[in-house]
Formats: C-alpha cells, structure tokens, sequence
C-alpha cells in the first residue's frame, strides 16, 4: 500500500456553499472565483483540479498511489472569522470533505480543519471531527490570521490532539510581513518553508513538545529548514543559558526526532539526510496535491534516494501513515 499524507481539496459542495451561502459565513467569492474571508485579501482564484473528483483519482493512478488523505486548501482555513462564524466554516468544510472521503473510503480519508482564533471551540470541533466524522487528523496553518501558534494559547487544541492521537499537519500560509518574495515565484519557492521553520521552531523551543509528548505533528515540505538548521537551536540552547532554555527541557536535536515529515523536499540527497537524521519511520510520502510546486509523482523520488533500504521504503510508502492513521 501506499498513502499521500499531504493532498488539498476543495470538494464541490463546499465550492457550492461559497456561491450560496458564503456571505452568512463571512467569506465571499469573487466573480473571478477569488475567496475573500472576513474582507481580508483575496485569494488566488479557486483551481478546478482541487474539486474534480474523477482527475485525483486518475493522478493517484498514474503515481501509483493507492490511499490519499484529503485536507483543506490552506487559505480556506479561515482564522480571520470570527469565533461563532469560524466555528461554523470549520464544521461545513469538515462535513464536506468527509463526505468526499466517503465516496471511495478505499482510496480516501480525510484530515478536518479547526477554528483555531478560538482554541476551546477548535478543541471541540476536532474531537466532533475524530468521533463523529471518522477523519484521521486536522490540518493547521503556520499562523492564526497573523498570530503565530505560541501567542495564540493553543494548550486546549494541543491537549485535544495529544488525547485523541490525532495527527496534526502543519502546513505554511505566507510569508514574513514586509518581505517581497513576488518574484521568481521565490514567495512560495523560500517563504513557505521559512514559514514552517520558524513555526516549528517557536513550538519546540515553547515546549510545547515537552507539554504534550503523545502530539502527532506532521510538518510538511520536509519539515521547511529546520531538519537541516535544527543544530544551531541546540547552539543556542547549549550556550545561551536563560535565553534559548528557558521553556524547553528537551535539547532541540531530541525533540526534533518526535515530529513527521513528508517527503515533498525535491531532492533525494535531501531526503536521504532527512532519513538517516530522523528515522524512515518519521517520515510518509507526500504530494502537495495538485499544485505544481509538489512532488506528483513521489515514489521516482522515493526510490531515487542513495542507499535506500526495502525496510525504510515500506517505513516511508506507507508504514508510519499506516502507523499514525491505524490503517
């Protein structure tokens, strides 16, 4: 078997809602069929290949992918609404992509969104979304509108996620504010994974890892950076008693080693570090589905890794997502 962990999808009848009823929920779509939450800045225009059920699974087939887990297209997260709106979004989008899941359970599952601008409300919606709606994890942004994940008082969602072995993905959003990456496509190329670096790394040398060691997170794109820059947190750590220490009990290069990464990273030397550093079973294969800054076809890279072991590729194809979704 093999799984994506990694995957967007904007089911149709969520895109349906949006023509609808977007406005009850805060959110508008465009004419151009751009999404503006909360008056905030639009979106890039919604891509026909996140909703088009039959095109997955013919790029699942031609991949050799055999189980793809569903999330969000991240920008619909939709952080900026407010509690009582938020809290409804998450359930409609959870809702539908369940149902989507639910129309090949042999080749699909799906991972929910939450209302993370009010953490008891994202708390609740997961566990409806574990119990209730059988999904296998939830996706989470880097930032709640702007507020990184530390600021933002997480501990009841954390301790939600920890209790119910839920898997969380943690995916970028954006870029640094103030910072022009426009061109050279450099806004998604550099600033997305520095997005994932610097949020993960907030989180770890927070604690948080220490608080909730049965937290499942999931860091995509290969963990951003921070795999490959984690020694100089522990530089720091080391040296610089009071400053770097001072909610973390755990050395940095330890508790890197409780985190996922997928394998979107582009690069088999890259991958192989990646390996050998954290173990073939912290990592699961991952396409970023559809978006053409992805990996479409992983298992080429998978098998283009030097050195590659039979044990580390079932670890890597579907092992550790057999092991973290009880699949």
């Amino acid at each position: 078997m093999s799984i994506d962990v990694h995957a967007h999808c904007i089911p149709a009848e969520l895109v349906a809602t949006l023509e609808a009823d977007g406005a009850d929920f805060g959110i508008e779509l465009t004419d151009d069929r751009r999404v503006v939450i909360a008056g905030g800045k639009p979106t890039m225009a919604l891509r026909d290949d996140l909703t088009d059920f039959d095109a997955r699974v013919a790029a699942l087939d031609r991949a050799g992918i055999e189980v793809q887990v569903l999330s969000s297209w991240v920008n619909l997260t939709a952080y900026g609404l407010d509690a009582a709106k938020g809290e409804r979004w998450s359930r409609r989008v959870n809702e539908a992509l369940a149902a989507e899941a639910a129309r090949r359970p042999d080749r699909f599952e799906a991972f929910a969104t939450a209302p993370l601008q009010q953490p008891d409300l994202a708390a609740a919606e997961l566990r409806y979304a574990t119990a209730e709606l059988g999904m296998a994890g939830v996706e989470i942004a880097t930032t709640v509108d702007g507020t990184d994940l530390v600021s933002a008082e997480l501990e009841p969602f954390w301790a939600a996620a920890a209790e119910l072995g839920s898997v969380v993905l943690l995916h970028p959003v954006g870029v640094l504010p103030g910072i022009d990456l426009k061109r050279h496509f450099l806004d998604n190329l550099v600033g997305r994974p520095v997005d994932s670096t610097i949020a993960i790394a907030r989180l770890m040398m927070a604690g948080v890892f220490d608080r909730h060691p049965d937290l499942k997170m999931c860091v995509v794109h290969g963990g951003g950076f921070l795999p490959y820059g984690v020694g100089r947190l522990q530089r720091g750590w080391d040296s610089k008693p009071g400053l770097a220490d001072t909610d973390l009990a755990t050395p940095p290069m330890e508790t890197i080693k409780r985190l996922y990464f997928d394998t979107v990273v582009h690069n088999p030397q890259a991958l192989r570090y990646l390996i050998d550093f954290v173990g073939a079973d912290r990592i699961m294969l991952g396409t970023d589905y559809p978006f053409e800054s992805g990996d479409l076809d992983p298992i080429t890279t998978i098998d283009a890794v030097p050195g590659l072991t039979d044990e580390e590729r079932a670890w890597i194809v579907s092992g550790t997502a057999k092991a973290l979704l009880g699949r």
